[in-house]
């Protein structure tokens, strides 16, 4: 969950979420010393009145800031490639949760019961309890189980959605005809919070989303207790 001032990425609980903050803090620190290179160059163009036309002109200058760049691009694209395919690749699924967005809630089908499907409202701010996160709660949580491979499949009934956990390093789009596909997988048990990242609509901040992830055995009881 995000806090006040917050300047960061939210504090991550999966593996991809993991690997994605790791990739963010990669790139971050070559940005910043390219910006720094850059300019400490500028610097001494404005400062300095010296002119070197044998480096300004020379053919080896030439060669290092052509390949220089290729070089950093390359350490940039691999591991983004990597994490790609860690997001987009699910083998084995423990569960799969289908959820379908509308004109604004959200709802969810658990495939692999018979009839275990709810949907999901926001909470309107006169209904919230002491403790409660405004615009954030709804009255059907999500319940899944935790250090499990889960597999979400999102769509939409109506217009674009696109259904966000950033704790978990989840935003897949909702688009009607189109069933998306998301991997769900927490480290730890917890609350976690979304919303629709989307603009949908007039009520477009008011879809959000409430995972949470419970060890197992709570979560068979609480399938258990719905059906």
């Amino acid at each position: 969950m995000a806090y006040p001032l917050q300047l960061g990425l939210q504090d991550a609980s999966s593996p991809i979420m993991e690997e994605l903050m790791n990739f963010h803090d990669h790139t971050l620190m070559i940005v910043f010393l390219i910006s720094t290179l850059v300019l400490y160059i500028i610097t001494l163009m404005l400062t300095t009145k010296l002119t070197h036309t044998s480096t300004m002109d020379a053919q080896e200058v030439e060669t290092i800031w052509t390949i220089l760049p290729a070089v950093i691009l390359i350490l940039i694209a691999l591991p983004s490639l990597r994490i790609l395919y860690m997001m987009d690749e699910i083998n084995n699924p423990a569960l799969t949760v289908k959820t379908m967005g509308h004109q604004w809630y959200w709802s969810y089908e658990y495939t692999d019961y018979e009839d275990l499907c709810f949907d999901s409202y926001m909470i309107p701010t006169s209904d919230l309890k002491p403790g409660d996160l405004r615009l954030l709660e709804v009255d059907n949580r999500v319940v899944l189980p935790m250090e499990l491979p889960i597999r979400m499949l999102i769509s939409s009934e109506d217009v674009l959605h696109s259904w966000a956990v950033p704790s978990l390093g989840l935003k897949t789009d909702a688009i009607p005809g189109r069933l998306n596909q998301a991997t769900i997988s927490s480290n730890r048990p917890g609350l976690f919070y979304g919303q629709c990242s989307e603009i949908c609509g007039s009520n477009h901040s008011f879809m959000p989303i409430v995972l949470e992830m419970v060890p197992l055995k709570n979560f068979e009881d609480w399938s258990v207790s719905m059906i």
